[in-house]
């Protein structure tokens, strides 16, 4: 029974009901040792494993954190899902992969994590199978003591729960407040326990303590503040008559004190066997049992500690009743004893064949430096195979790293007696995290590489993956210090490593603006004569074609873009593969960045690789808008969004959110549009400031608001970030006409003309002839209009070329031709209605009606009023439903679990007229 929980207890029993109903819940309880999170959660598991009618039985999962394994990554993940392991092989191939890898069921560590981002591909699988089990029947999680999970397996267990929707899970959190690492769970919703009122204080002391003298029961009242667990273990100290009152310290302290009085008291034997269960933290009979007898003692030695209620048979093993007495039975343990302990471990998992526990349980016992230790851990985390120090490029094949890896060659360098090879260690552990995503643990790993080595070459290697992981997280001066400080040391023995280096100094400089520091880095990479400096020259020259809008500096900087797109040689990586796209759209090849974009994507997902897909769906988003394909542009961007902000990739939030301003600013939602720009804006970063600003600029034009946009963008072009200006220029034109003040307009007319020129792209010259005809007088302007209208039939961006056709329009029915000018507005409303441009739409009707037409209201479109029923994430399911995949395949390929996917085509067939995927399959879906 919980005593004054009972708002508490309905909230867990609406998050049960919601399971067996079909959906998705999460809770984060929170609170102080012994408040009564672990009752609750034993609460949550009764409710759950209780029948009724038309009500099966909930299956339940538990785990709690074991601080002594908190080191070990996924120790946490193996002890929640270690009896349905068996099902691992069932899922898609690239998550099965990943989850075995993480919990040591392969011969390869390494397996599944040669890409960064594998560890949310491990949280994916997670999600997966915890989705197949719960098709069964429902299913509840419980993560008890979460504080002392593993971040690899709280890292996943979170990318799991933020992703629950439509399945019948129920997963609970319990994590301490005070007294033990941070847990942190950012947008779950959190359960805050706090003490007991008077009223329930004193019922469960009376229960279970009655015949407590009262002054006795009074400081216990007083000294428990409404702790549950202190009401429950504190009367054990005060049954004496003669006991003193304990000193007053933390509920935490006391609580532990309590136990470790009981534990004293047991016999040795009870001791030592509560020492293996707790140093083990498995529970697991099959490595408990095995072990106590090779320390001489037994099972049943450990009866004592079961009549005091301090372990208890569980299904599988051996459980302790509180997470506190496990803490107690450990820290109290004398040294020699808990190394013994290790090392009787050690050989229990080693005759399991188990070489990583059994690694990680020398790394216990080890008192201090000790090699034959960290040759164990790091043959453990390789397989066998050398590691490669931080920059060494790898063979295609190899294992670039994860979260296991690191954490155990950082345990290796630890023990390493010799400095060689505990830097070699150390630097191998740097890459590894840098590998899986882990950006500060991977920062302070080379740190403490580079302040061990003397060699140059190493500690330059070292501080390049420091620069990389610096300007990856938008600290771009940083990173321009790093590598350019580090490549005079390196220039005359590594002048391959030099030249690197310098190059991305110049490009970090680049991306923060700093253009005197760019010159610098390109000057310095010549006079050494270095590999790369042409390439570095090259980018100088396209950011100054793109910030310093000069004569010739436009055309010249699309040149040298061209120079390092055919620099880049063979794209092989995803990194080179998405720069190389962004260089193509740069230059105005849509199309091609699309199809880069687009075969990435695909690849990616077919392998899983979630992490990096968010770096690519931003270009795939703007190449969908550019294309005109509008909904598949909202559906990119909302998925990278979605999956940055589960990622914590927040550069890459920001550019998502500058894809969805400038959708929000061409139907002319300008509530959206200013929300969506809000935060590119305060970052002030290029180029997502200004696609923020520009997108604003859009929204100010459709609306007719050209003083304020024709005012934002020549702030934008006279700033200093204008990284990705070339793309507002029209739109500074267009502004400058319409406000009466076209001089404003002409320099950004002729740096357009030079680019367009320059990229030759049909559509391209046809927005700089667009441009051109707006300034010249009324007589001239038609024959520009006319040849940059036919230039658009040669594709591109159907946005642009609508806007050509409404511009023609107008100046066709000045002219008079009142014929020829329907036309082309018709030809441009149709587009803007198709594209959901509604305020440029409202301008092209305008335009008619002045033309003499009497609009009666279009036939609706009917395909592209279909697709607007959708939701994004629909129109992405019922599209790869209707190839014939099946759910699990496409849970696979969009990071949704099977239900999800379901789910989501149960909402989208009767908004679409369907019932089938074969119906789907004869619907025009785009």
């Amino acid at each position: 029974m919980l005593y004054g929980r009972g708002e508490e207890t309905a909230e867990v029993e609406r998050l049960l009901r919601r399971a067996r109903e079909g959906r998705s819940g999460v809770l984060v309880v929170r609170g102080e040792a012994g408040i009564g999170k672990s009752a609750l959660l034993d609460h949550a598991a009764a409710l759950a494993a209780s029948e009724a009618a038309r009500r099966p039985a909930m299956r339940v999962l538990r785990a709690t954190g074991v601080e002594a394994e908190a080191a070990m990554p996924y120790a946490a993940l193996h002890l929640l899902l270690g009896r349905h392991l068996d099902r691992v092989d069932a899922l898609p191939q690239a998550q099965a992969a990943a989850l075995k890898a993480a919990l040591g069921l392969t011969a390869d560590p390494g397996a599944g994590h040669g890409r960064t981002g594998d560890r949310f591909l491990v949280g994916l699988a997670v999600l997966t199978l915890l989705a197949d089990l719960a098709e069964e029947r429902p299913l509840l999680c419980l993560a008890d003591d979460a504080h002392w999970f593993d971040h690899a397996s709280a890292d996943a267990l979170l990318f799991a729960a933020r992703r629950l929707d439509a399945e019948p899970i129920a997963l609970l959190f319990a994590a301490r407040d005070l007294d033990a690492p941070e847990f942190p769970a950012p947008g779950l919703p959190e359960l805050r326990l706090t003490g007991l009122d008077d009223e329930a204080a004193v019922a469960l002391l009376d229960g279970h303590a009655a015949e407590l003298p009262r002054h006795v029961r009074h400081e216990i009242l007083t000294e428990a503040k409404g702790n549950p667990l202190a009401l429950l273990e504190l009367p054990s100290s005060r049954r004496a008559p003669s006991a003193p009152a304990a000193p007053s310290t933390s509920t935490h302290g006391r609580l532990r004190r309590a136990y470790a009085e009981r534990i004293a008291a047991l016999p040795a034997a009870t001791r030592t066997a509560l020492l293996v269960a707790a140093a083990d933290g498995t529970g697991d009979v099959a490595v408990v049992v095995p072990t106590l007898e090779r320390l001489g003692v037994s099972v049943a030695d450990l009866e004592p500690a079961e009549r005091d209620r301090l372990v208890r048979s569980a299904e599988g093993g051996l459980e302790f009743r509180h997470p506190l007495i496990r803490t107690a039975v450990y820290e109290g343990a004398a040294l020699g004893r808990r190394i013994d302990v290790h090392r009787a471990l050690a050989r229990t998992h080693a005759d399991r064949g188990d070489v990583c526990h059994r690694a990680w349980h020398l790394a216990h016992a080890a008192a201090g430096p000790d090699e034959e230790t960290a040759a164990a851990l790091e043959a453990a985390a390789t397989g066998g195979a050398p590691v490669r120090a931080a920059g060494a490029p790898p063979a295609a094949d190899a294992v670039s790293g994860s979260a296991s890896i690191a954490a155990m060659l950082e345990r290796a360098a630890d023990l390493s007696p010799d400095r060689a090879d505990r830097v070699r260690r150390m630097a191998a552990a740097a890459q590894a995290a840098a590998d899986a995503g882990l950006a500060e643990q991977a920062t302070a790993l080379a740190d403490r590489a580079a302040a061990e080595t003397s060699d140059p070459v190493l500690r330059a290697d070292l501080v390049r993956l420091r620069g990389v992981l610096a300007d990856e997280q938008d600290r771009t001066a940083e990173a321009y210090r790093l590598f350019s400080d580090t490549a005079d040391t390196v220039a005359g023995t590594a002048p391959d490593l030099a030249g690197y280096l310098l190059f991305q100094a110049a490009s970090a400089a680049a991306n923060a603006g700093d253009f005197a520091a760019l010159e610098r880095a390109v000057e310095r990479a010549e006079d050494l004569g270095l590999p790369n400096a042409h390439l570095a020259r090259a980018l100088a020259r396209m950011y100054a074609g793109q910030n310093a809008f000069t004569e010739g500096r436009v055309a010249d900087g699309a040149r040298a873009g061209r120079e390092l797109l055919d620099g880049m040689g063979p794209c092989i990586g995803p990194r080179e593969v998405t720069r190389a796209a962004w260089l193509r759209l740069l230059l105005g090849d849509v199309e091609g960045a699309h199809e880069a974009a687009a075969g990435l994507a695909e690849r990616l997902r077919d392998q899983g690789a979630i992490g990096l897909l968010s770096t690519v769906l931003p270009l795939l988003a703007r190449t969908h808008l550019q294309l005109g394909r509008h909904r598949d542009a909202l559906g990119a961007a909302t998925e990278g969004m979605r999956i940055a902000e589960d990622t914590g990739q927040h550069r890459h939030r920001v550019y998502h959110k500058t894809v969805l301003a400038l959708l929000a600013a061409i139907e002319g939602d300008e509530e959206r549009c200013a929300e969506l720009a809000a935060e590119p804006l305060e970052r002030g970063v290029a180029p997502g400031v200004v696609h923020a600003a520009g997108a604003l600029s859009l929204l100010d034009l459709g609306l007719g608001r050209y003083e304020a946009a024709l005012n934002r963008l020549l702030g934008v072009v006279s700033g200093p970030h204008r990284q990705g200006a070339i793309a507002g220029l029209p739109d500074l034109v267009e502004a400058a006409v319409r406000a009466g003040r076209p001089e404003d307009g002409r320099d950004a007319a002729a740096w357009y003309a030079d680019w367009a020129a320059q990229v030759g792209r049909p559509w391209a010259r046809a927005v700089a002839l667009r441009c051109r005809a707006l300034l010249e007088p009324e007589e001239q302007a038609g024959k520009a209009f006319a040849e940059a209208v036919e230039l658009h039939r040669q594709g591109g961006p159907p946005f642009e070329r609508a806007r050509t056709e409404l511009l023609y329009g107008e100046w066709l029915r000045r002219a008079r031709r009142r014929n020829d000018a329907r036309a082309r507005l018709h030809a441009a409303l149709e587009t803007f209605e198709r594209l959901g441009a509604a305020p440029w739409a409202e301008r092209a009707r305008g335009e008619l009606r002045a033309a003499g037409e009497s609009l009666t209201g279009a036939a609706p479109d009917e395909h592209a009023d279909l697709l607007a029923r959708l939701t994004p994430q629909e129109l992405q399911v019922v599209r790869l439903a209707a190839t014939g995949l099946s759910n699990r395949e496409i849970g696979a390929r969009l990071f949704l679990s099977p239900r999800t996917v379901g789910y989501h085509l149960y909402k989208a067939y009767p908004k679409l007229g369907v019932a089938s995927r074969a119906e789907l399959a004869r619907l025009d879906l785009g």
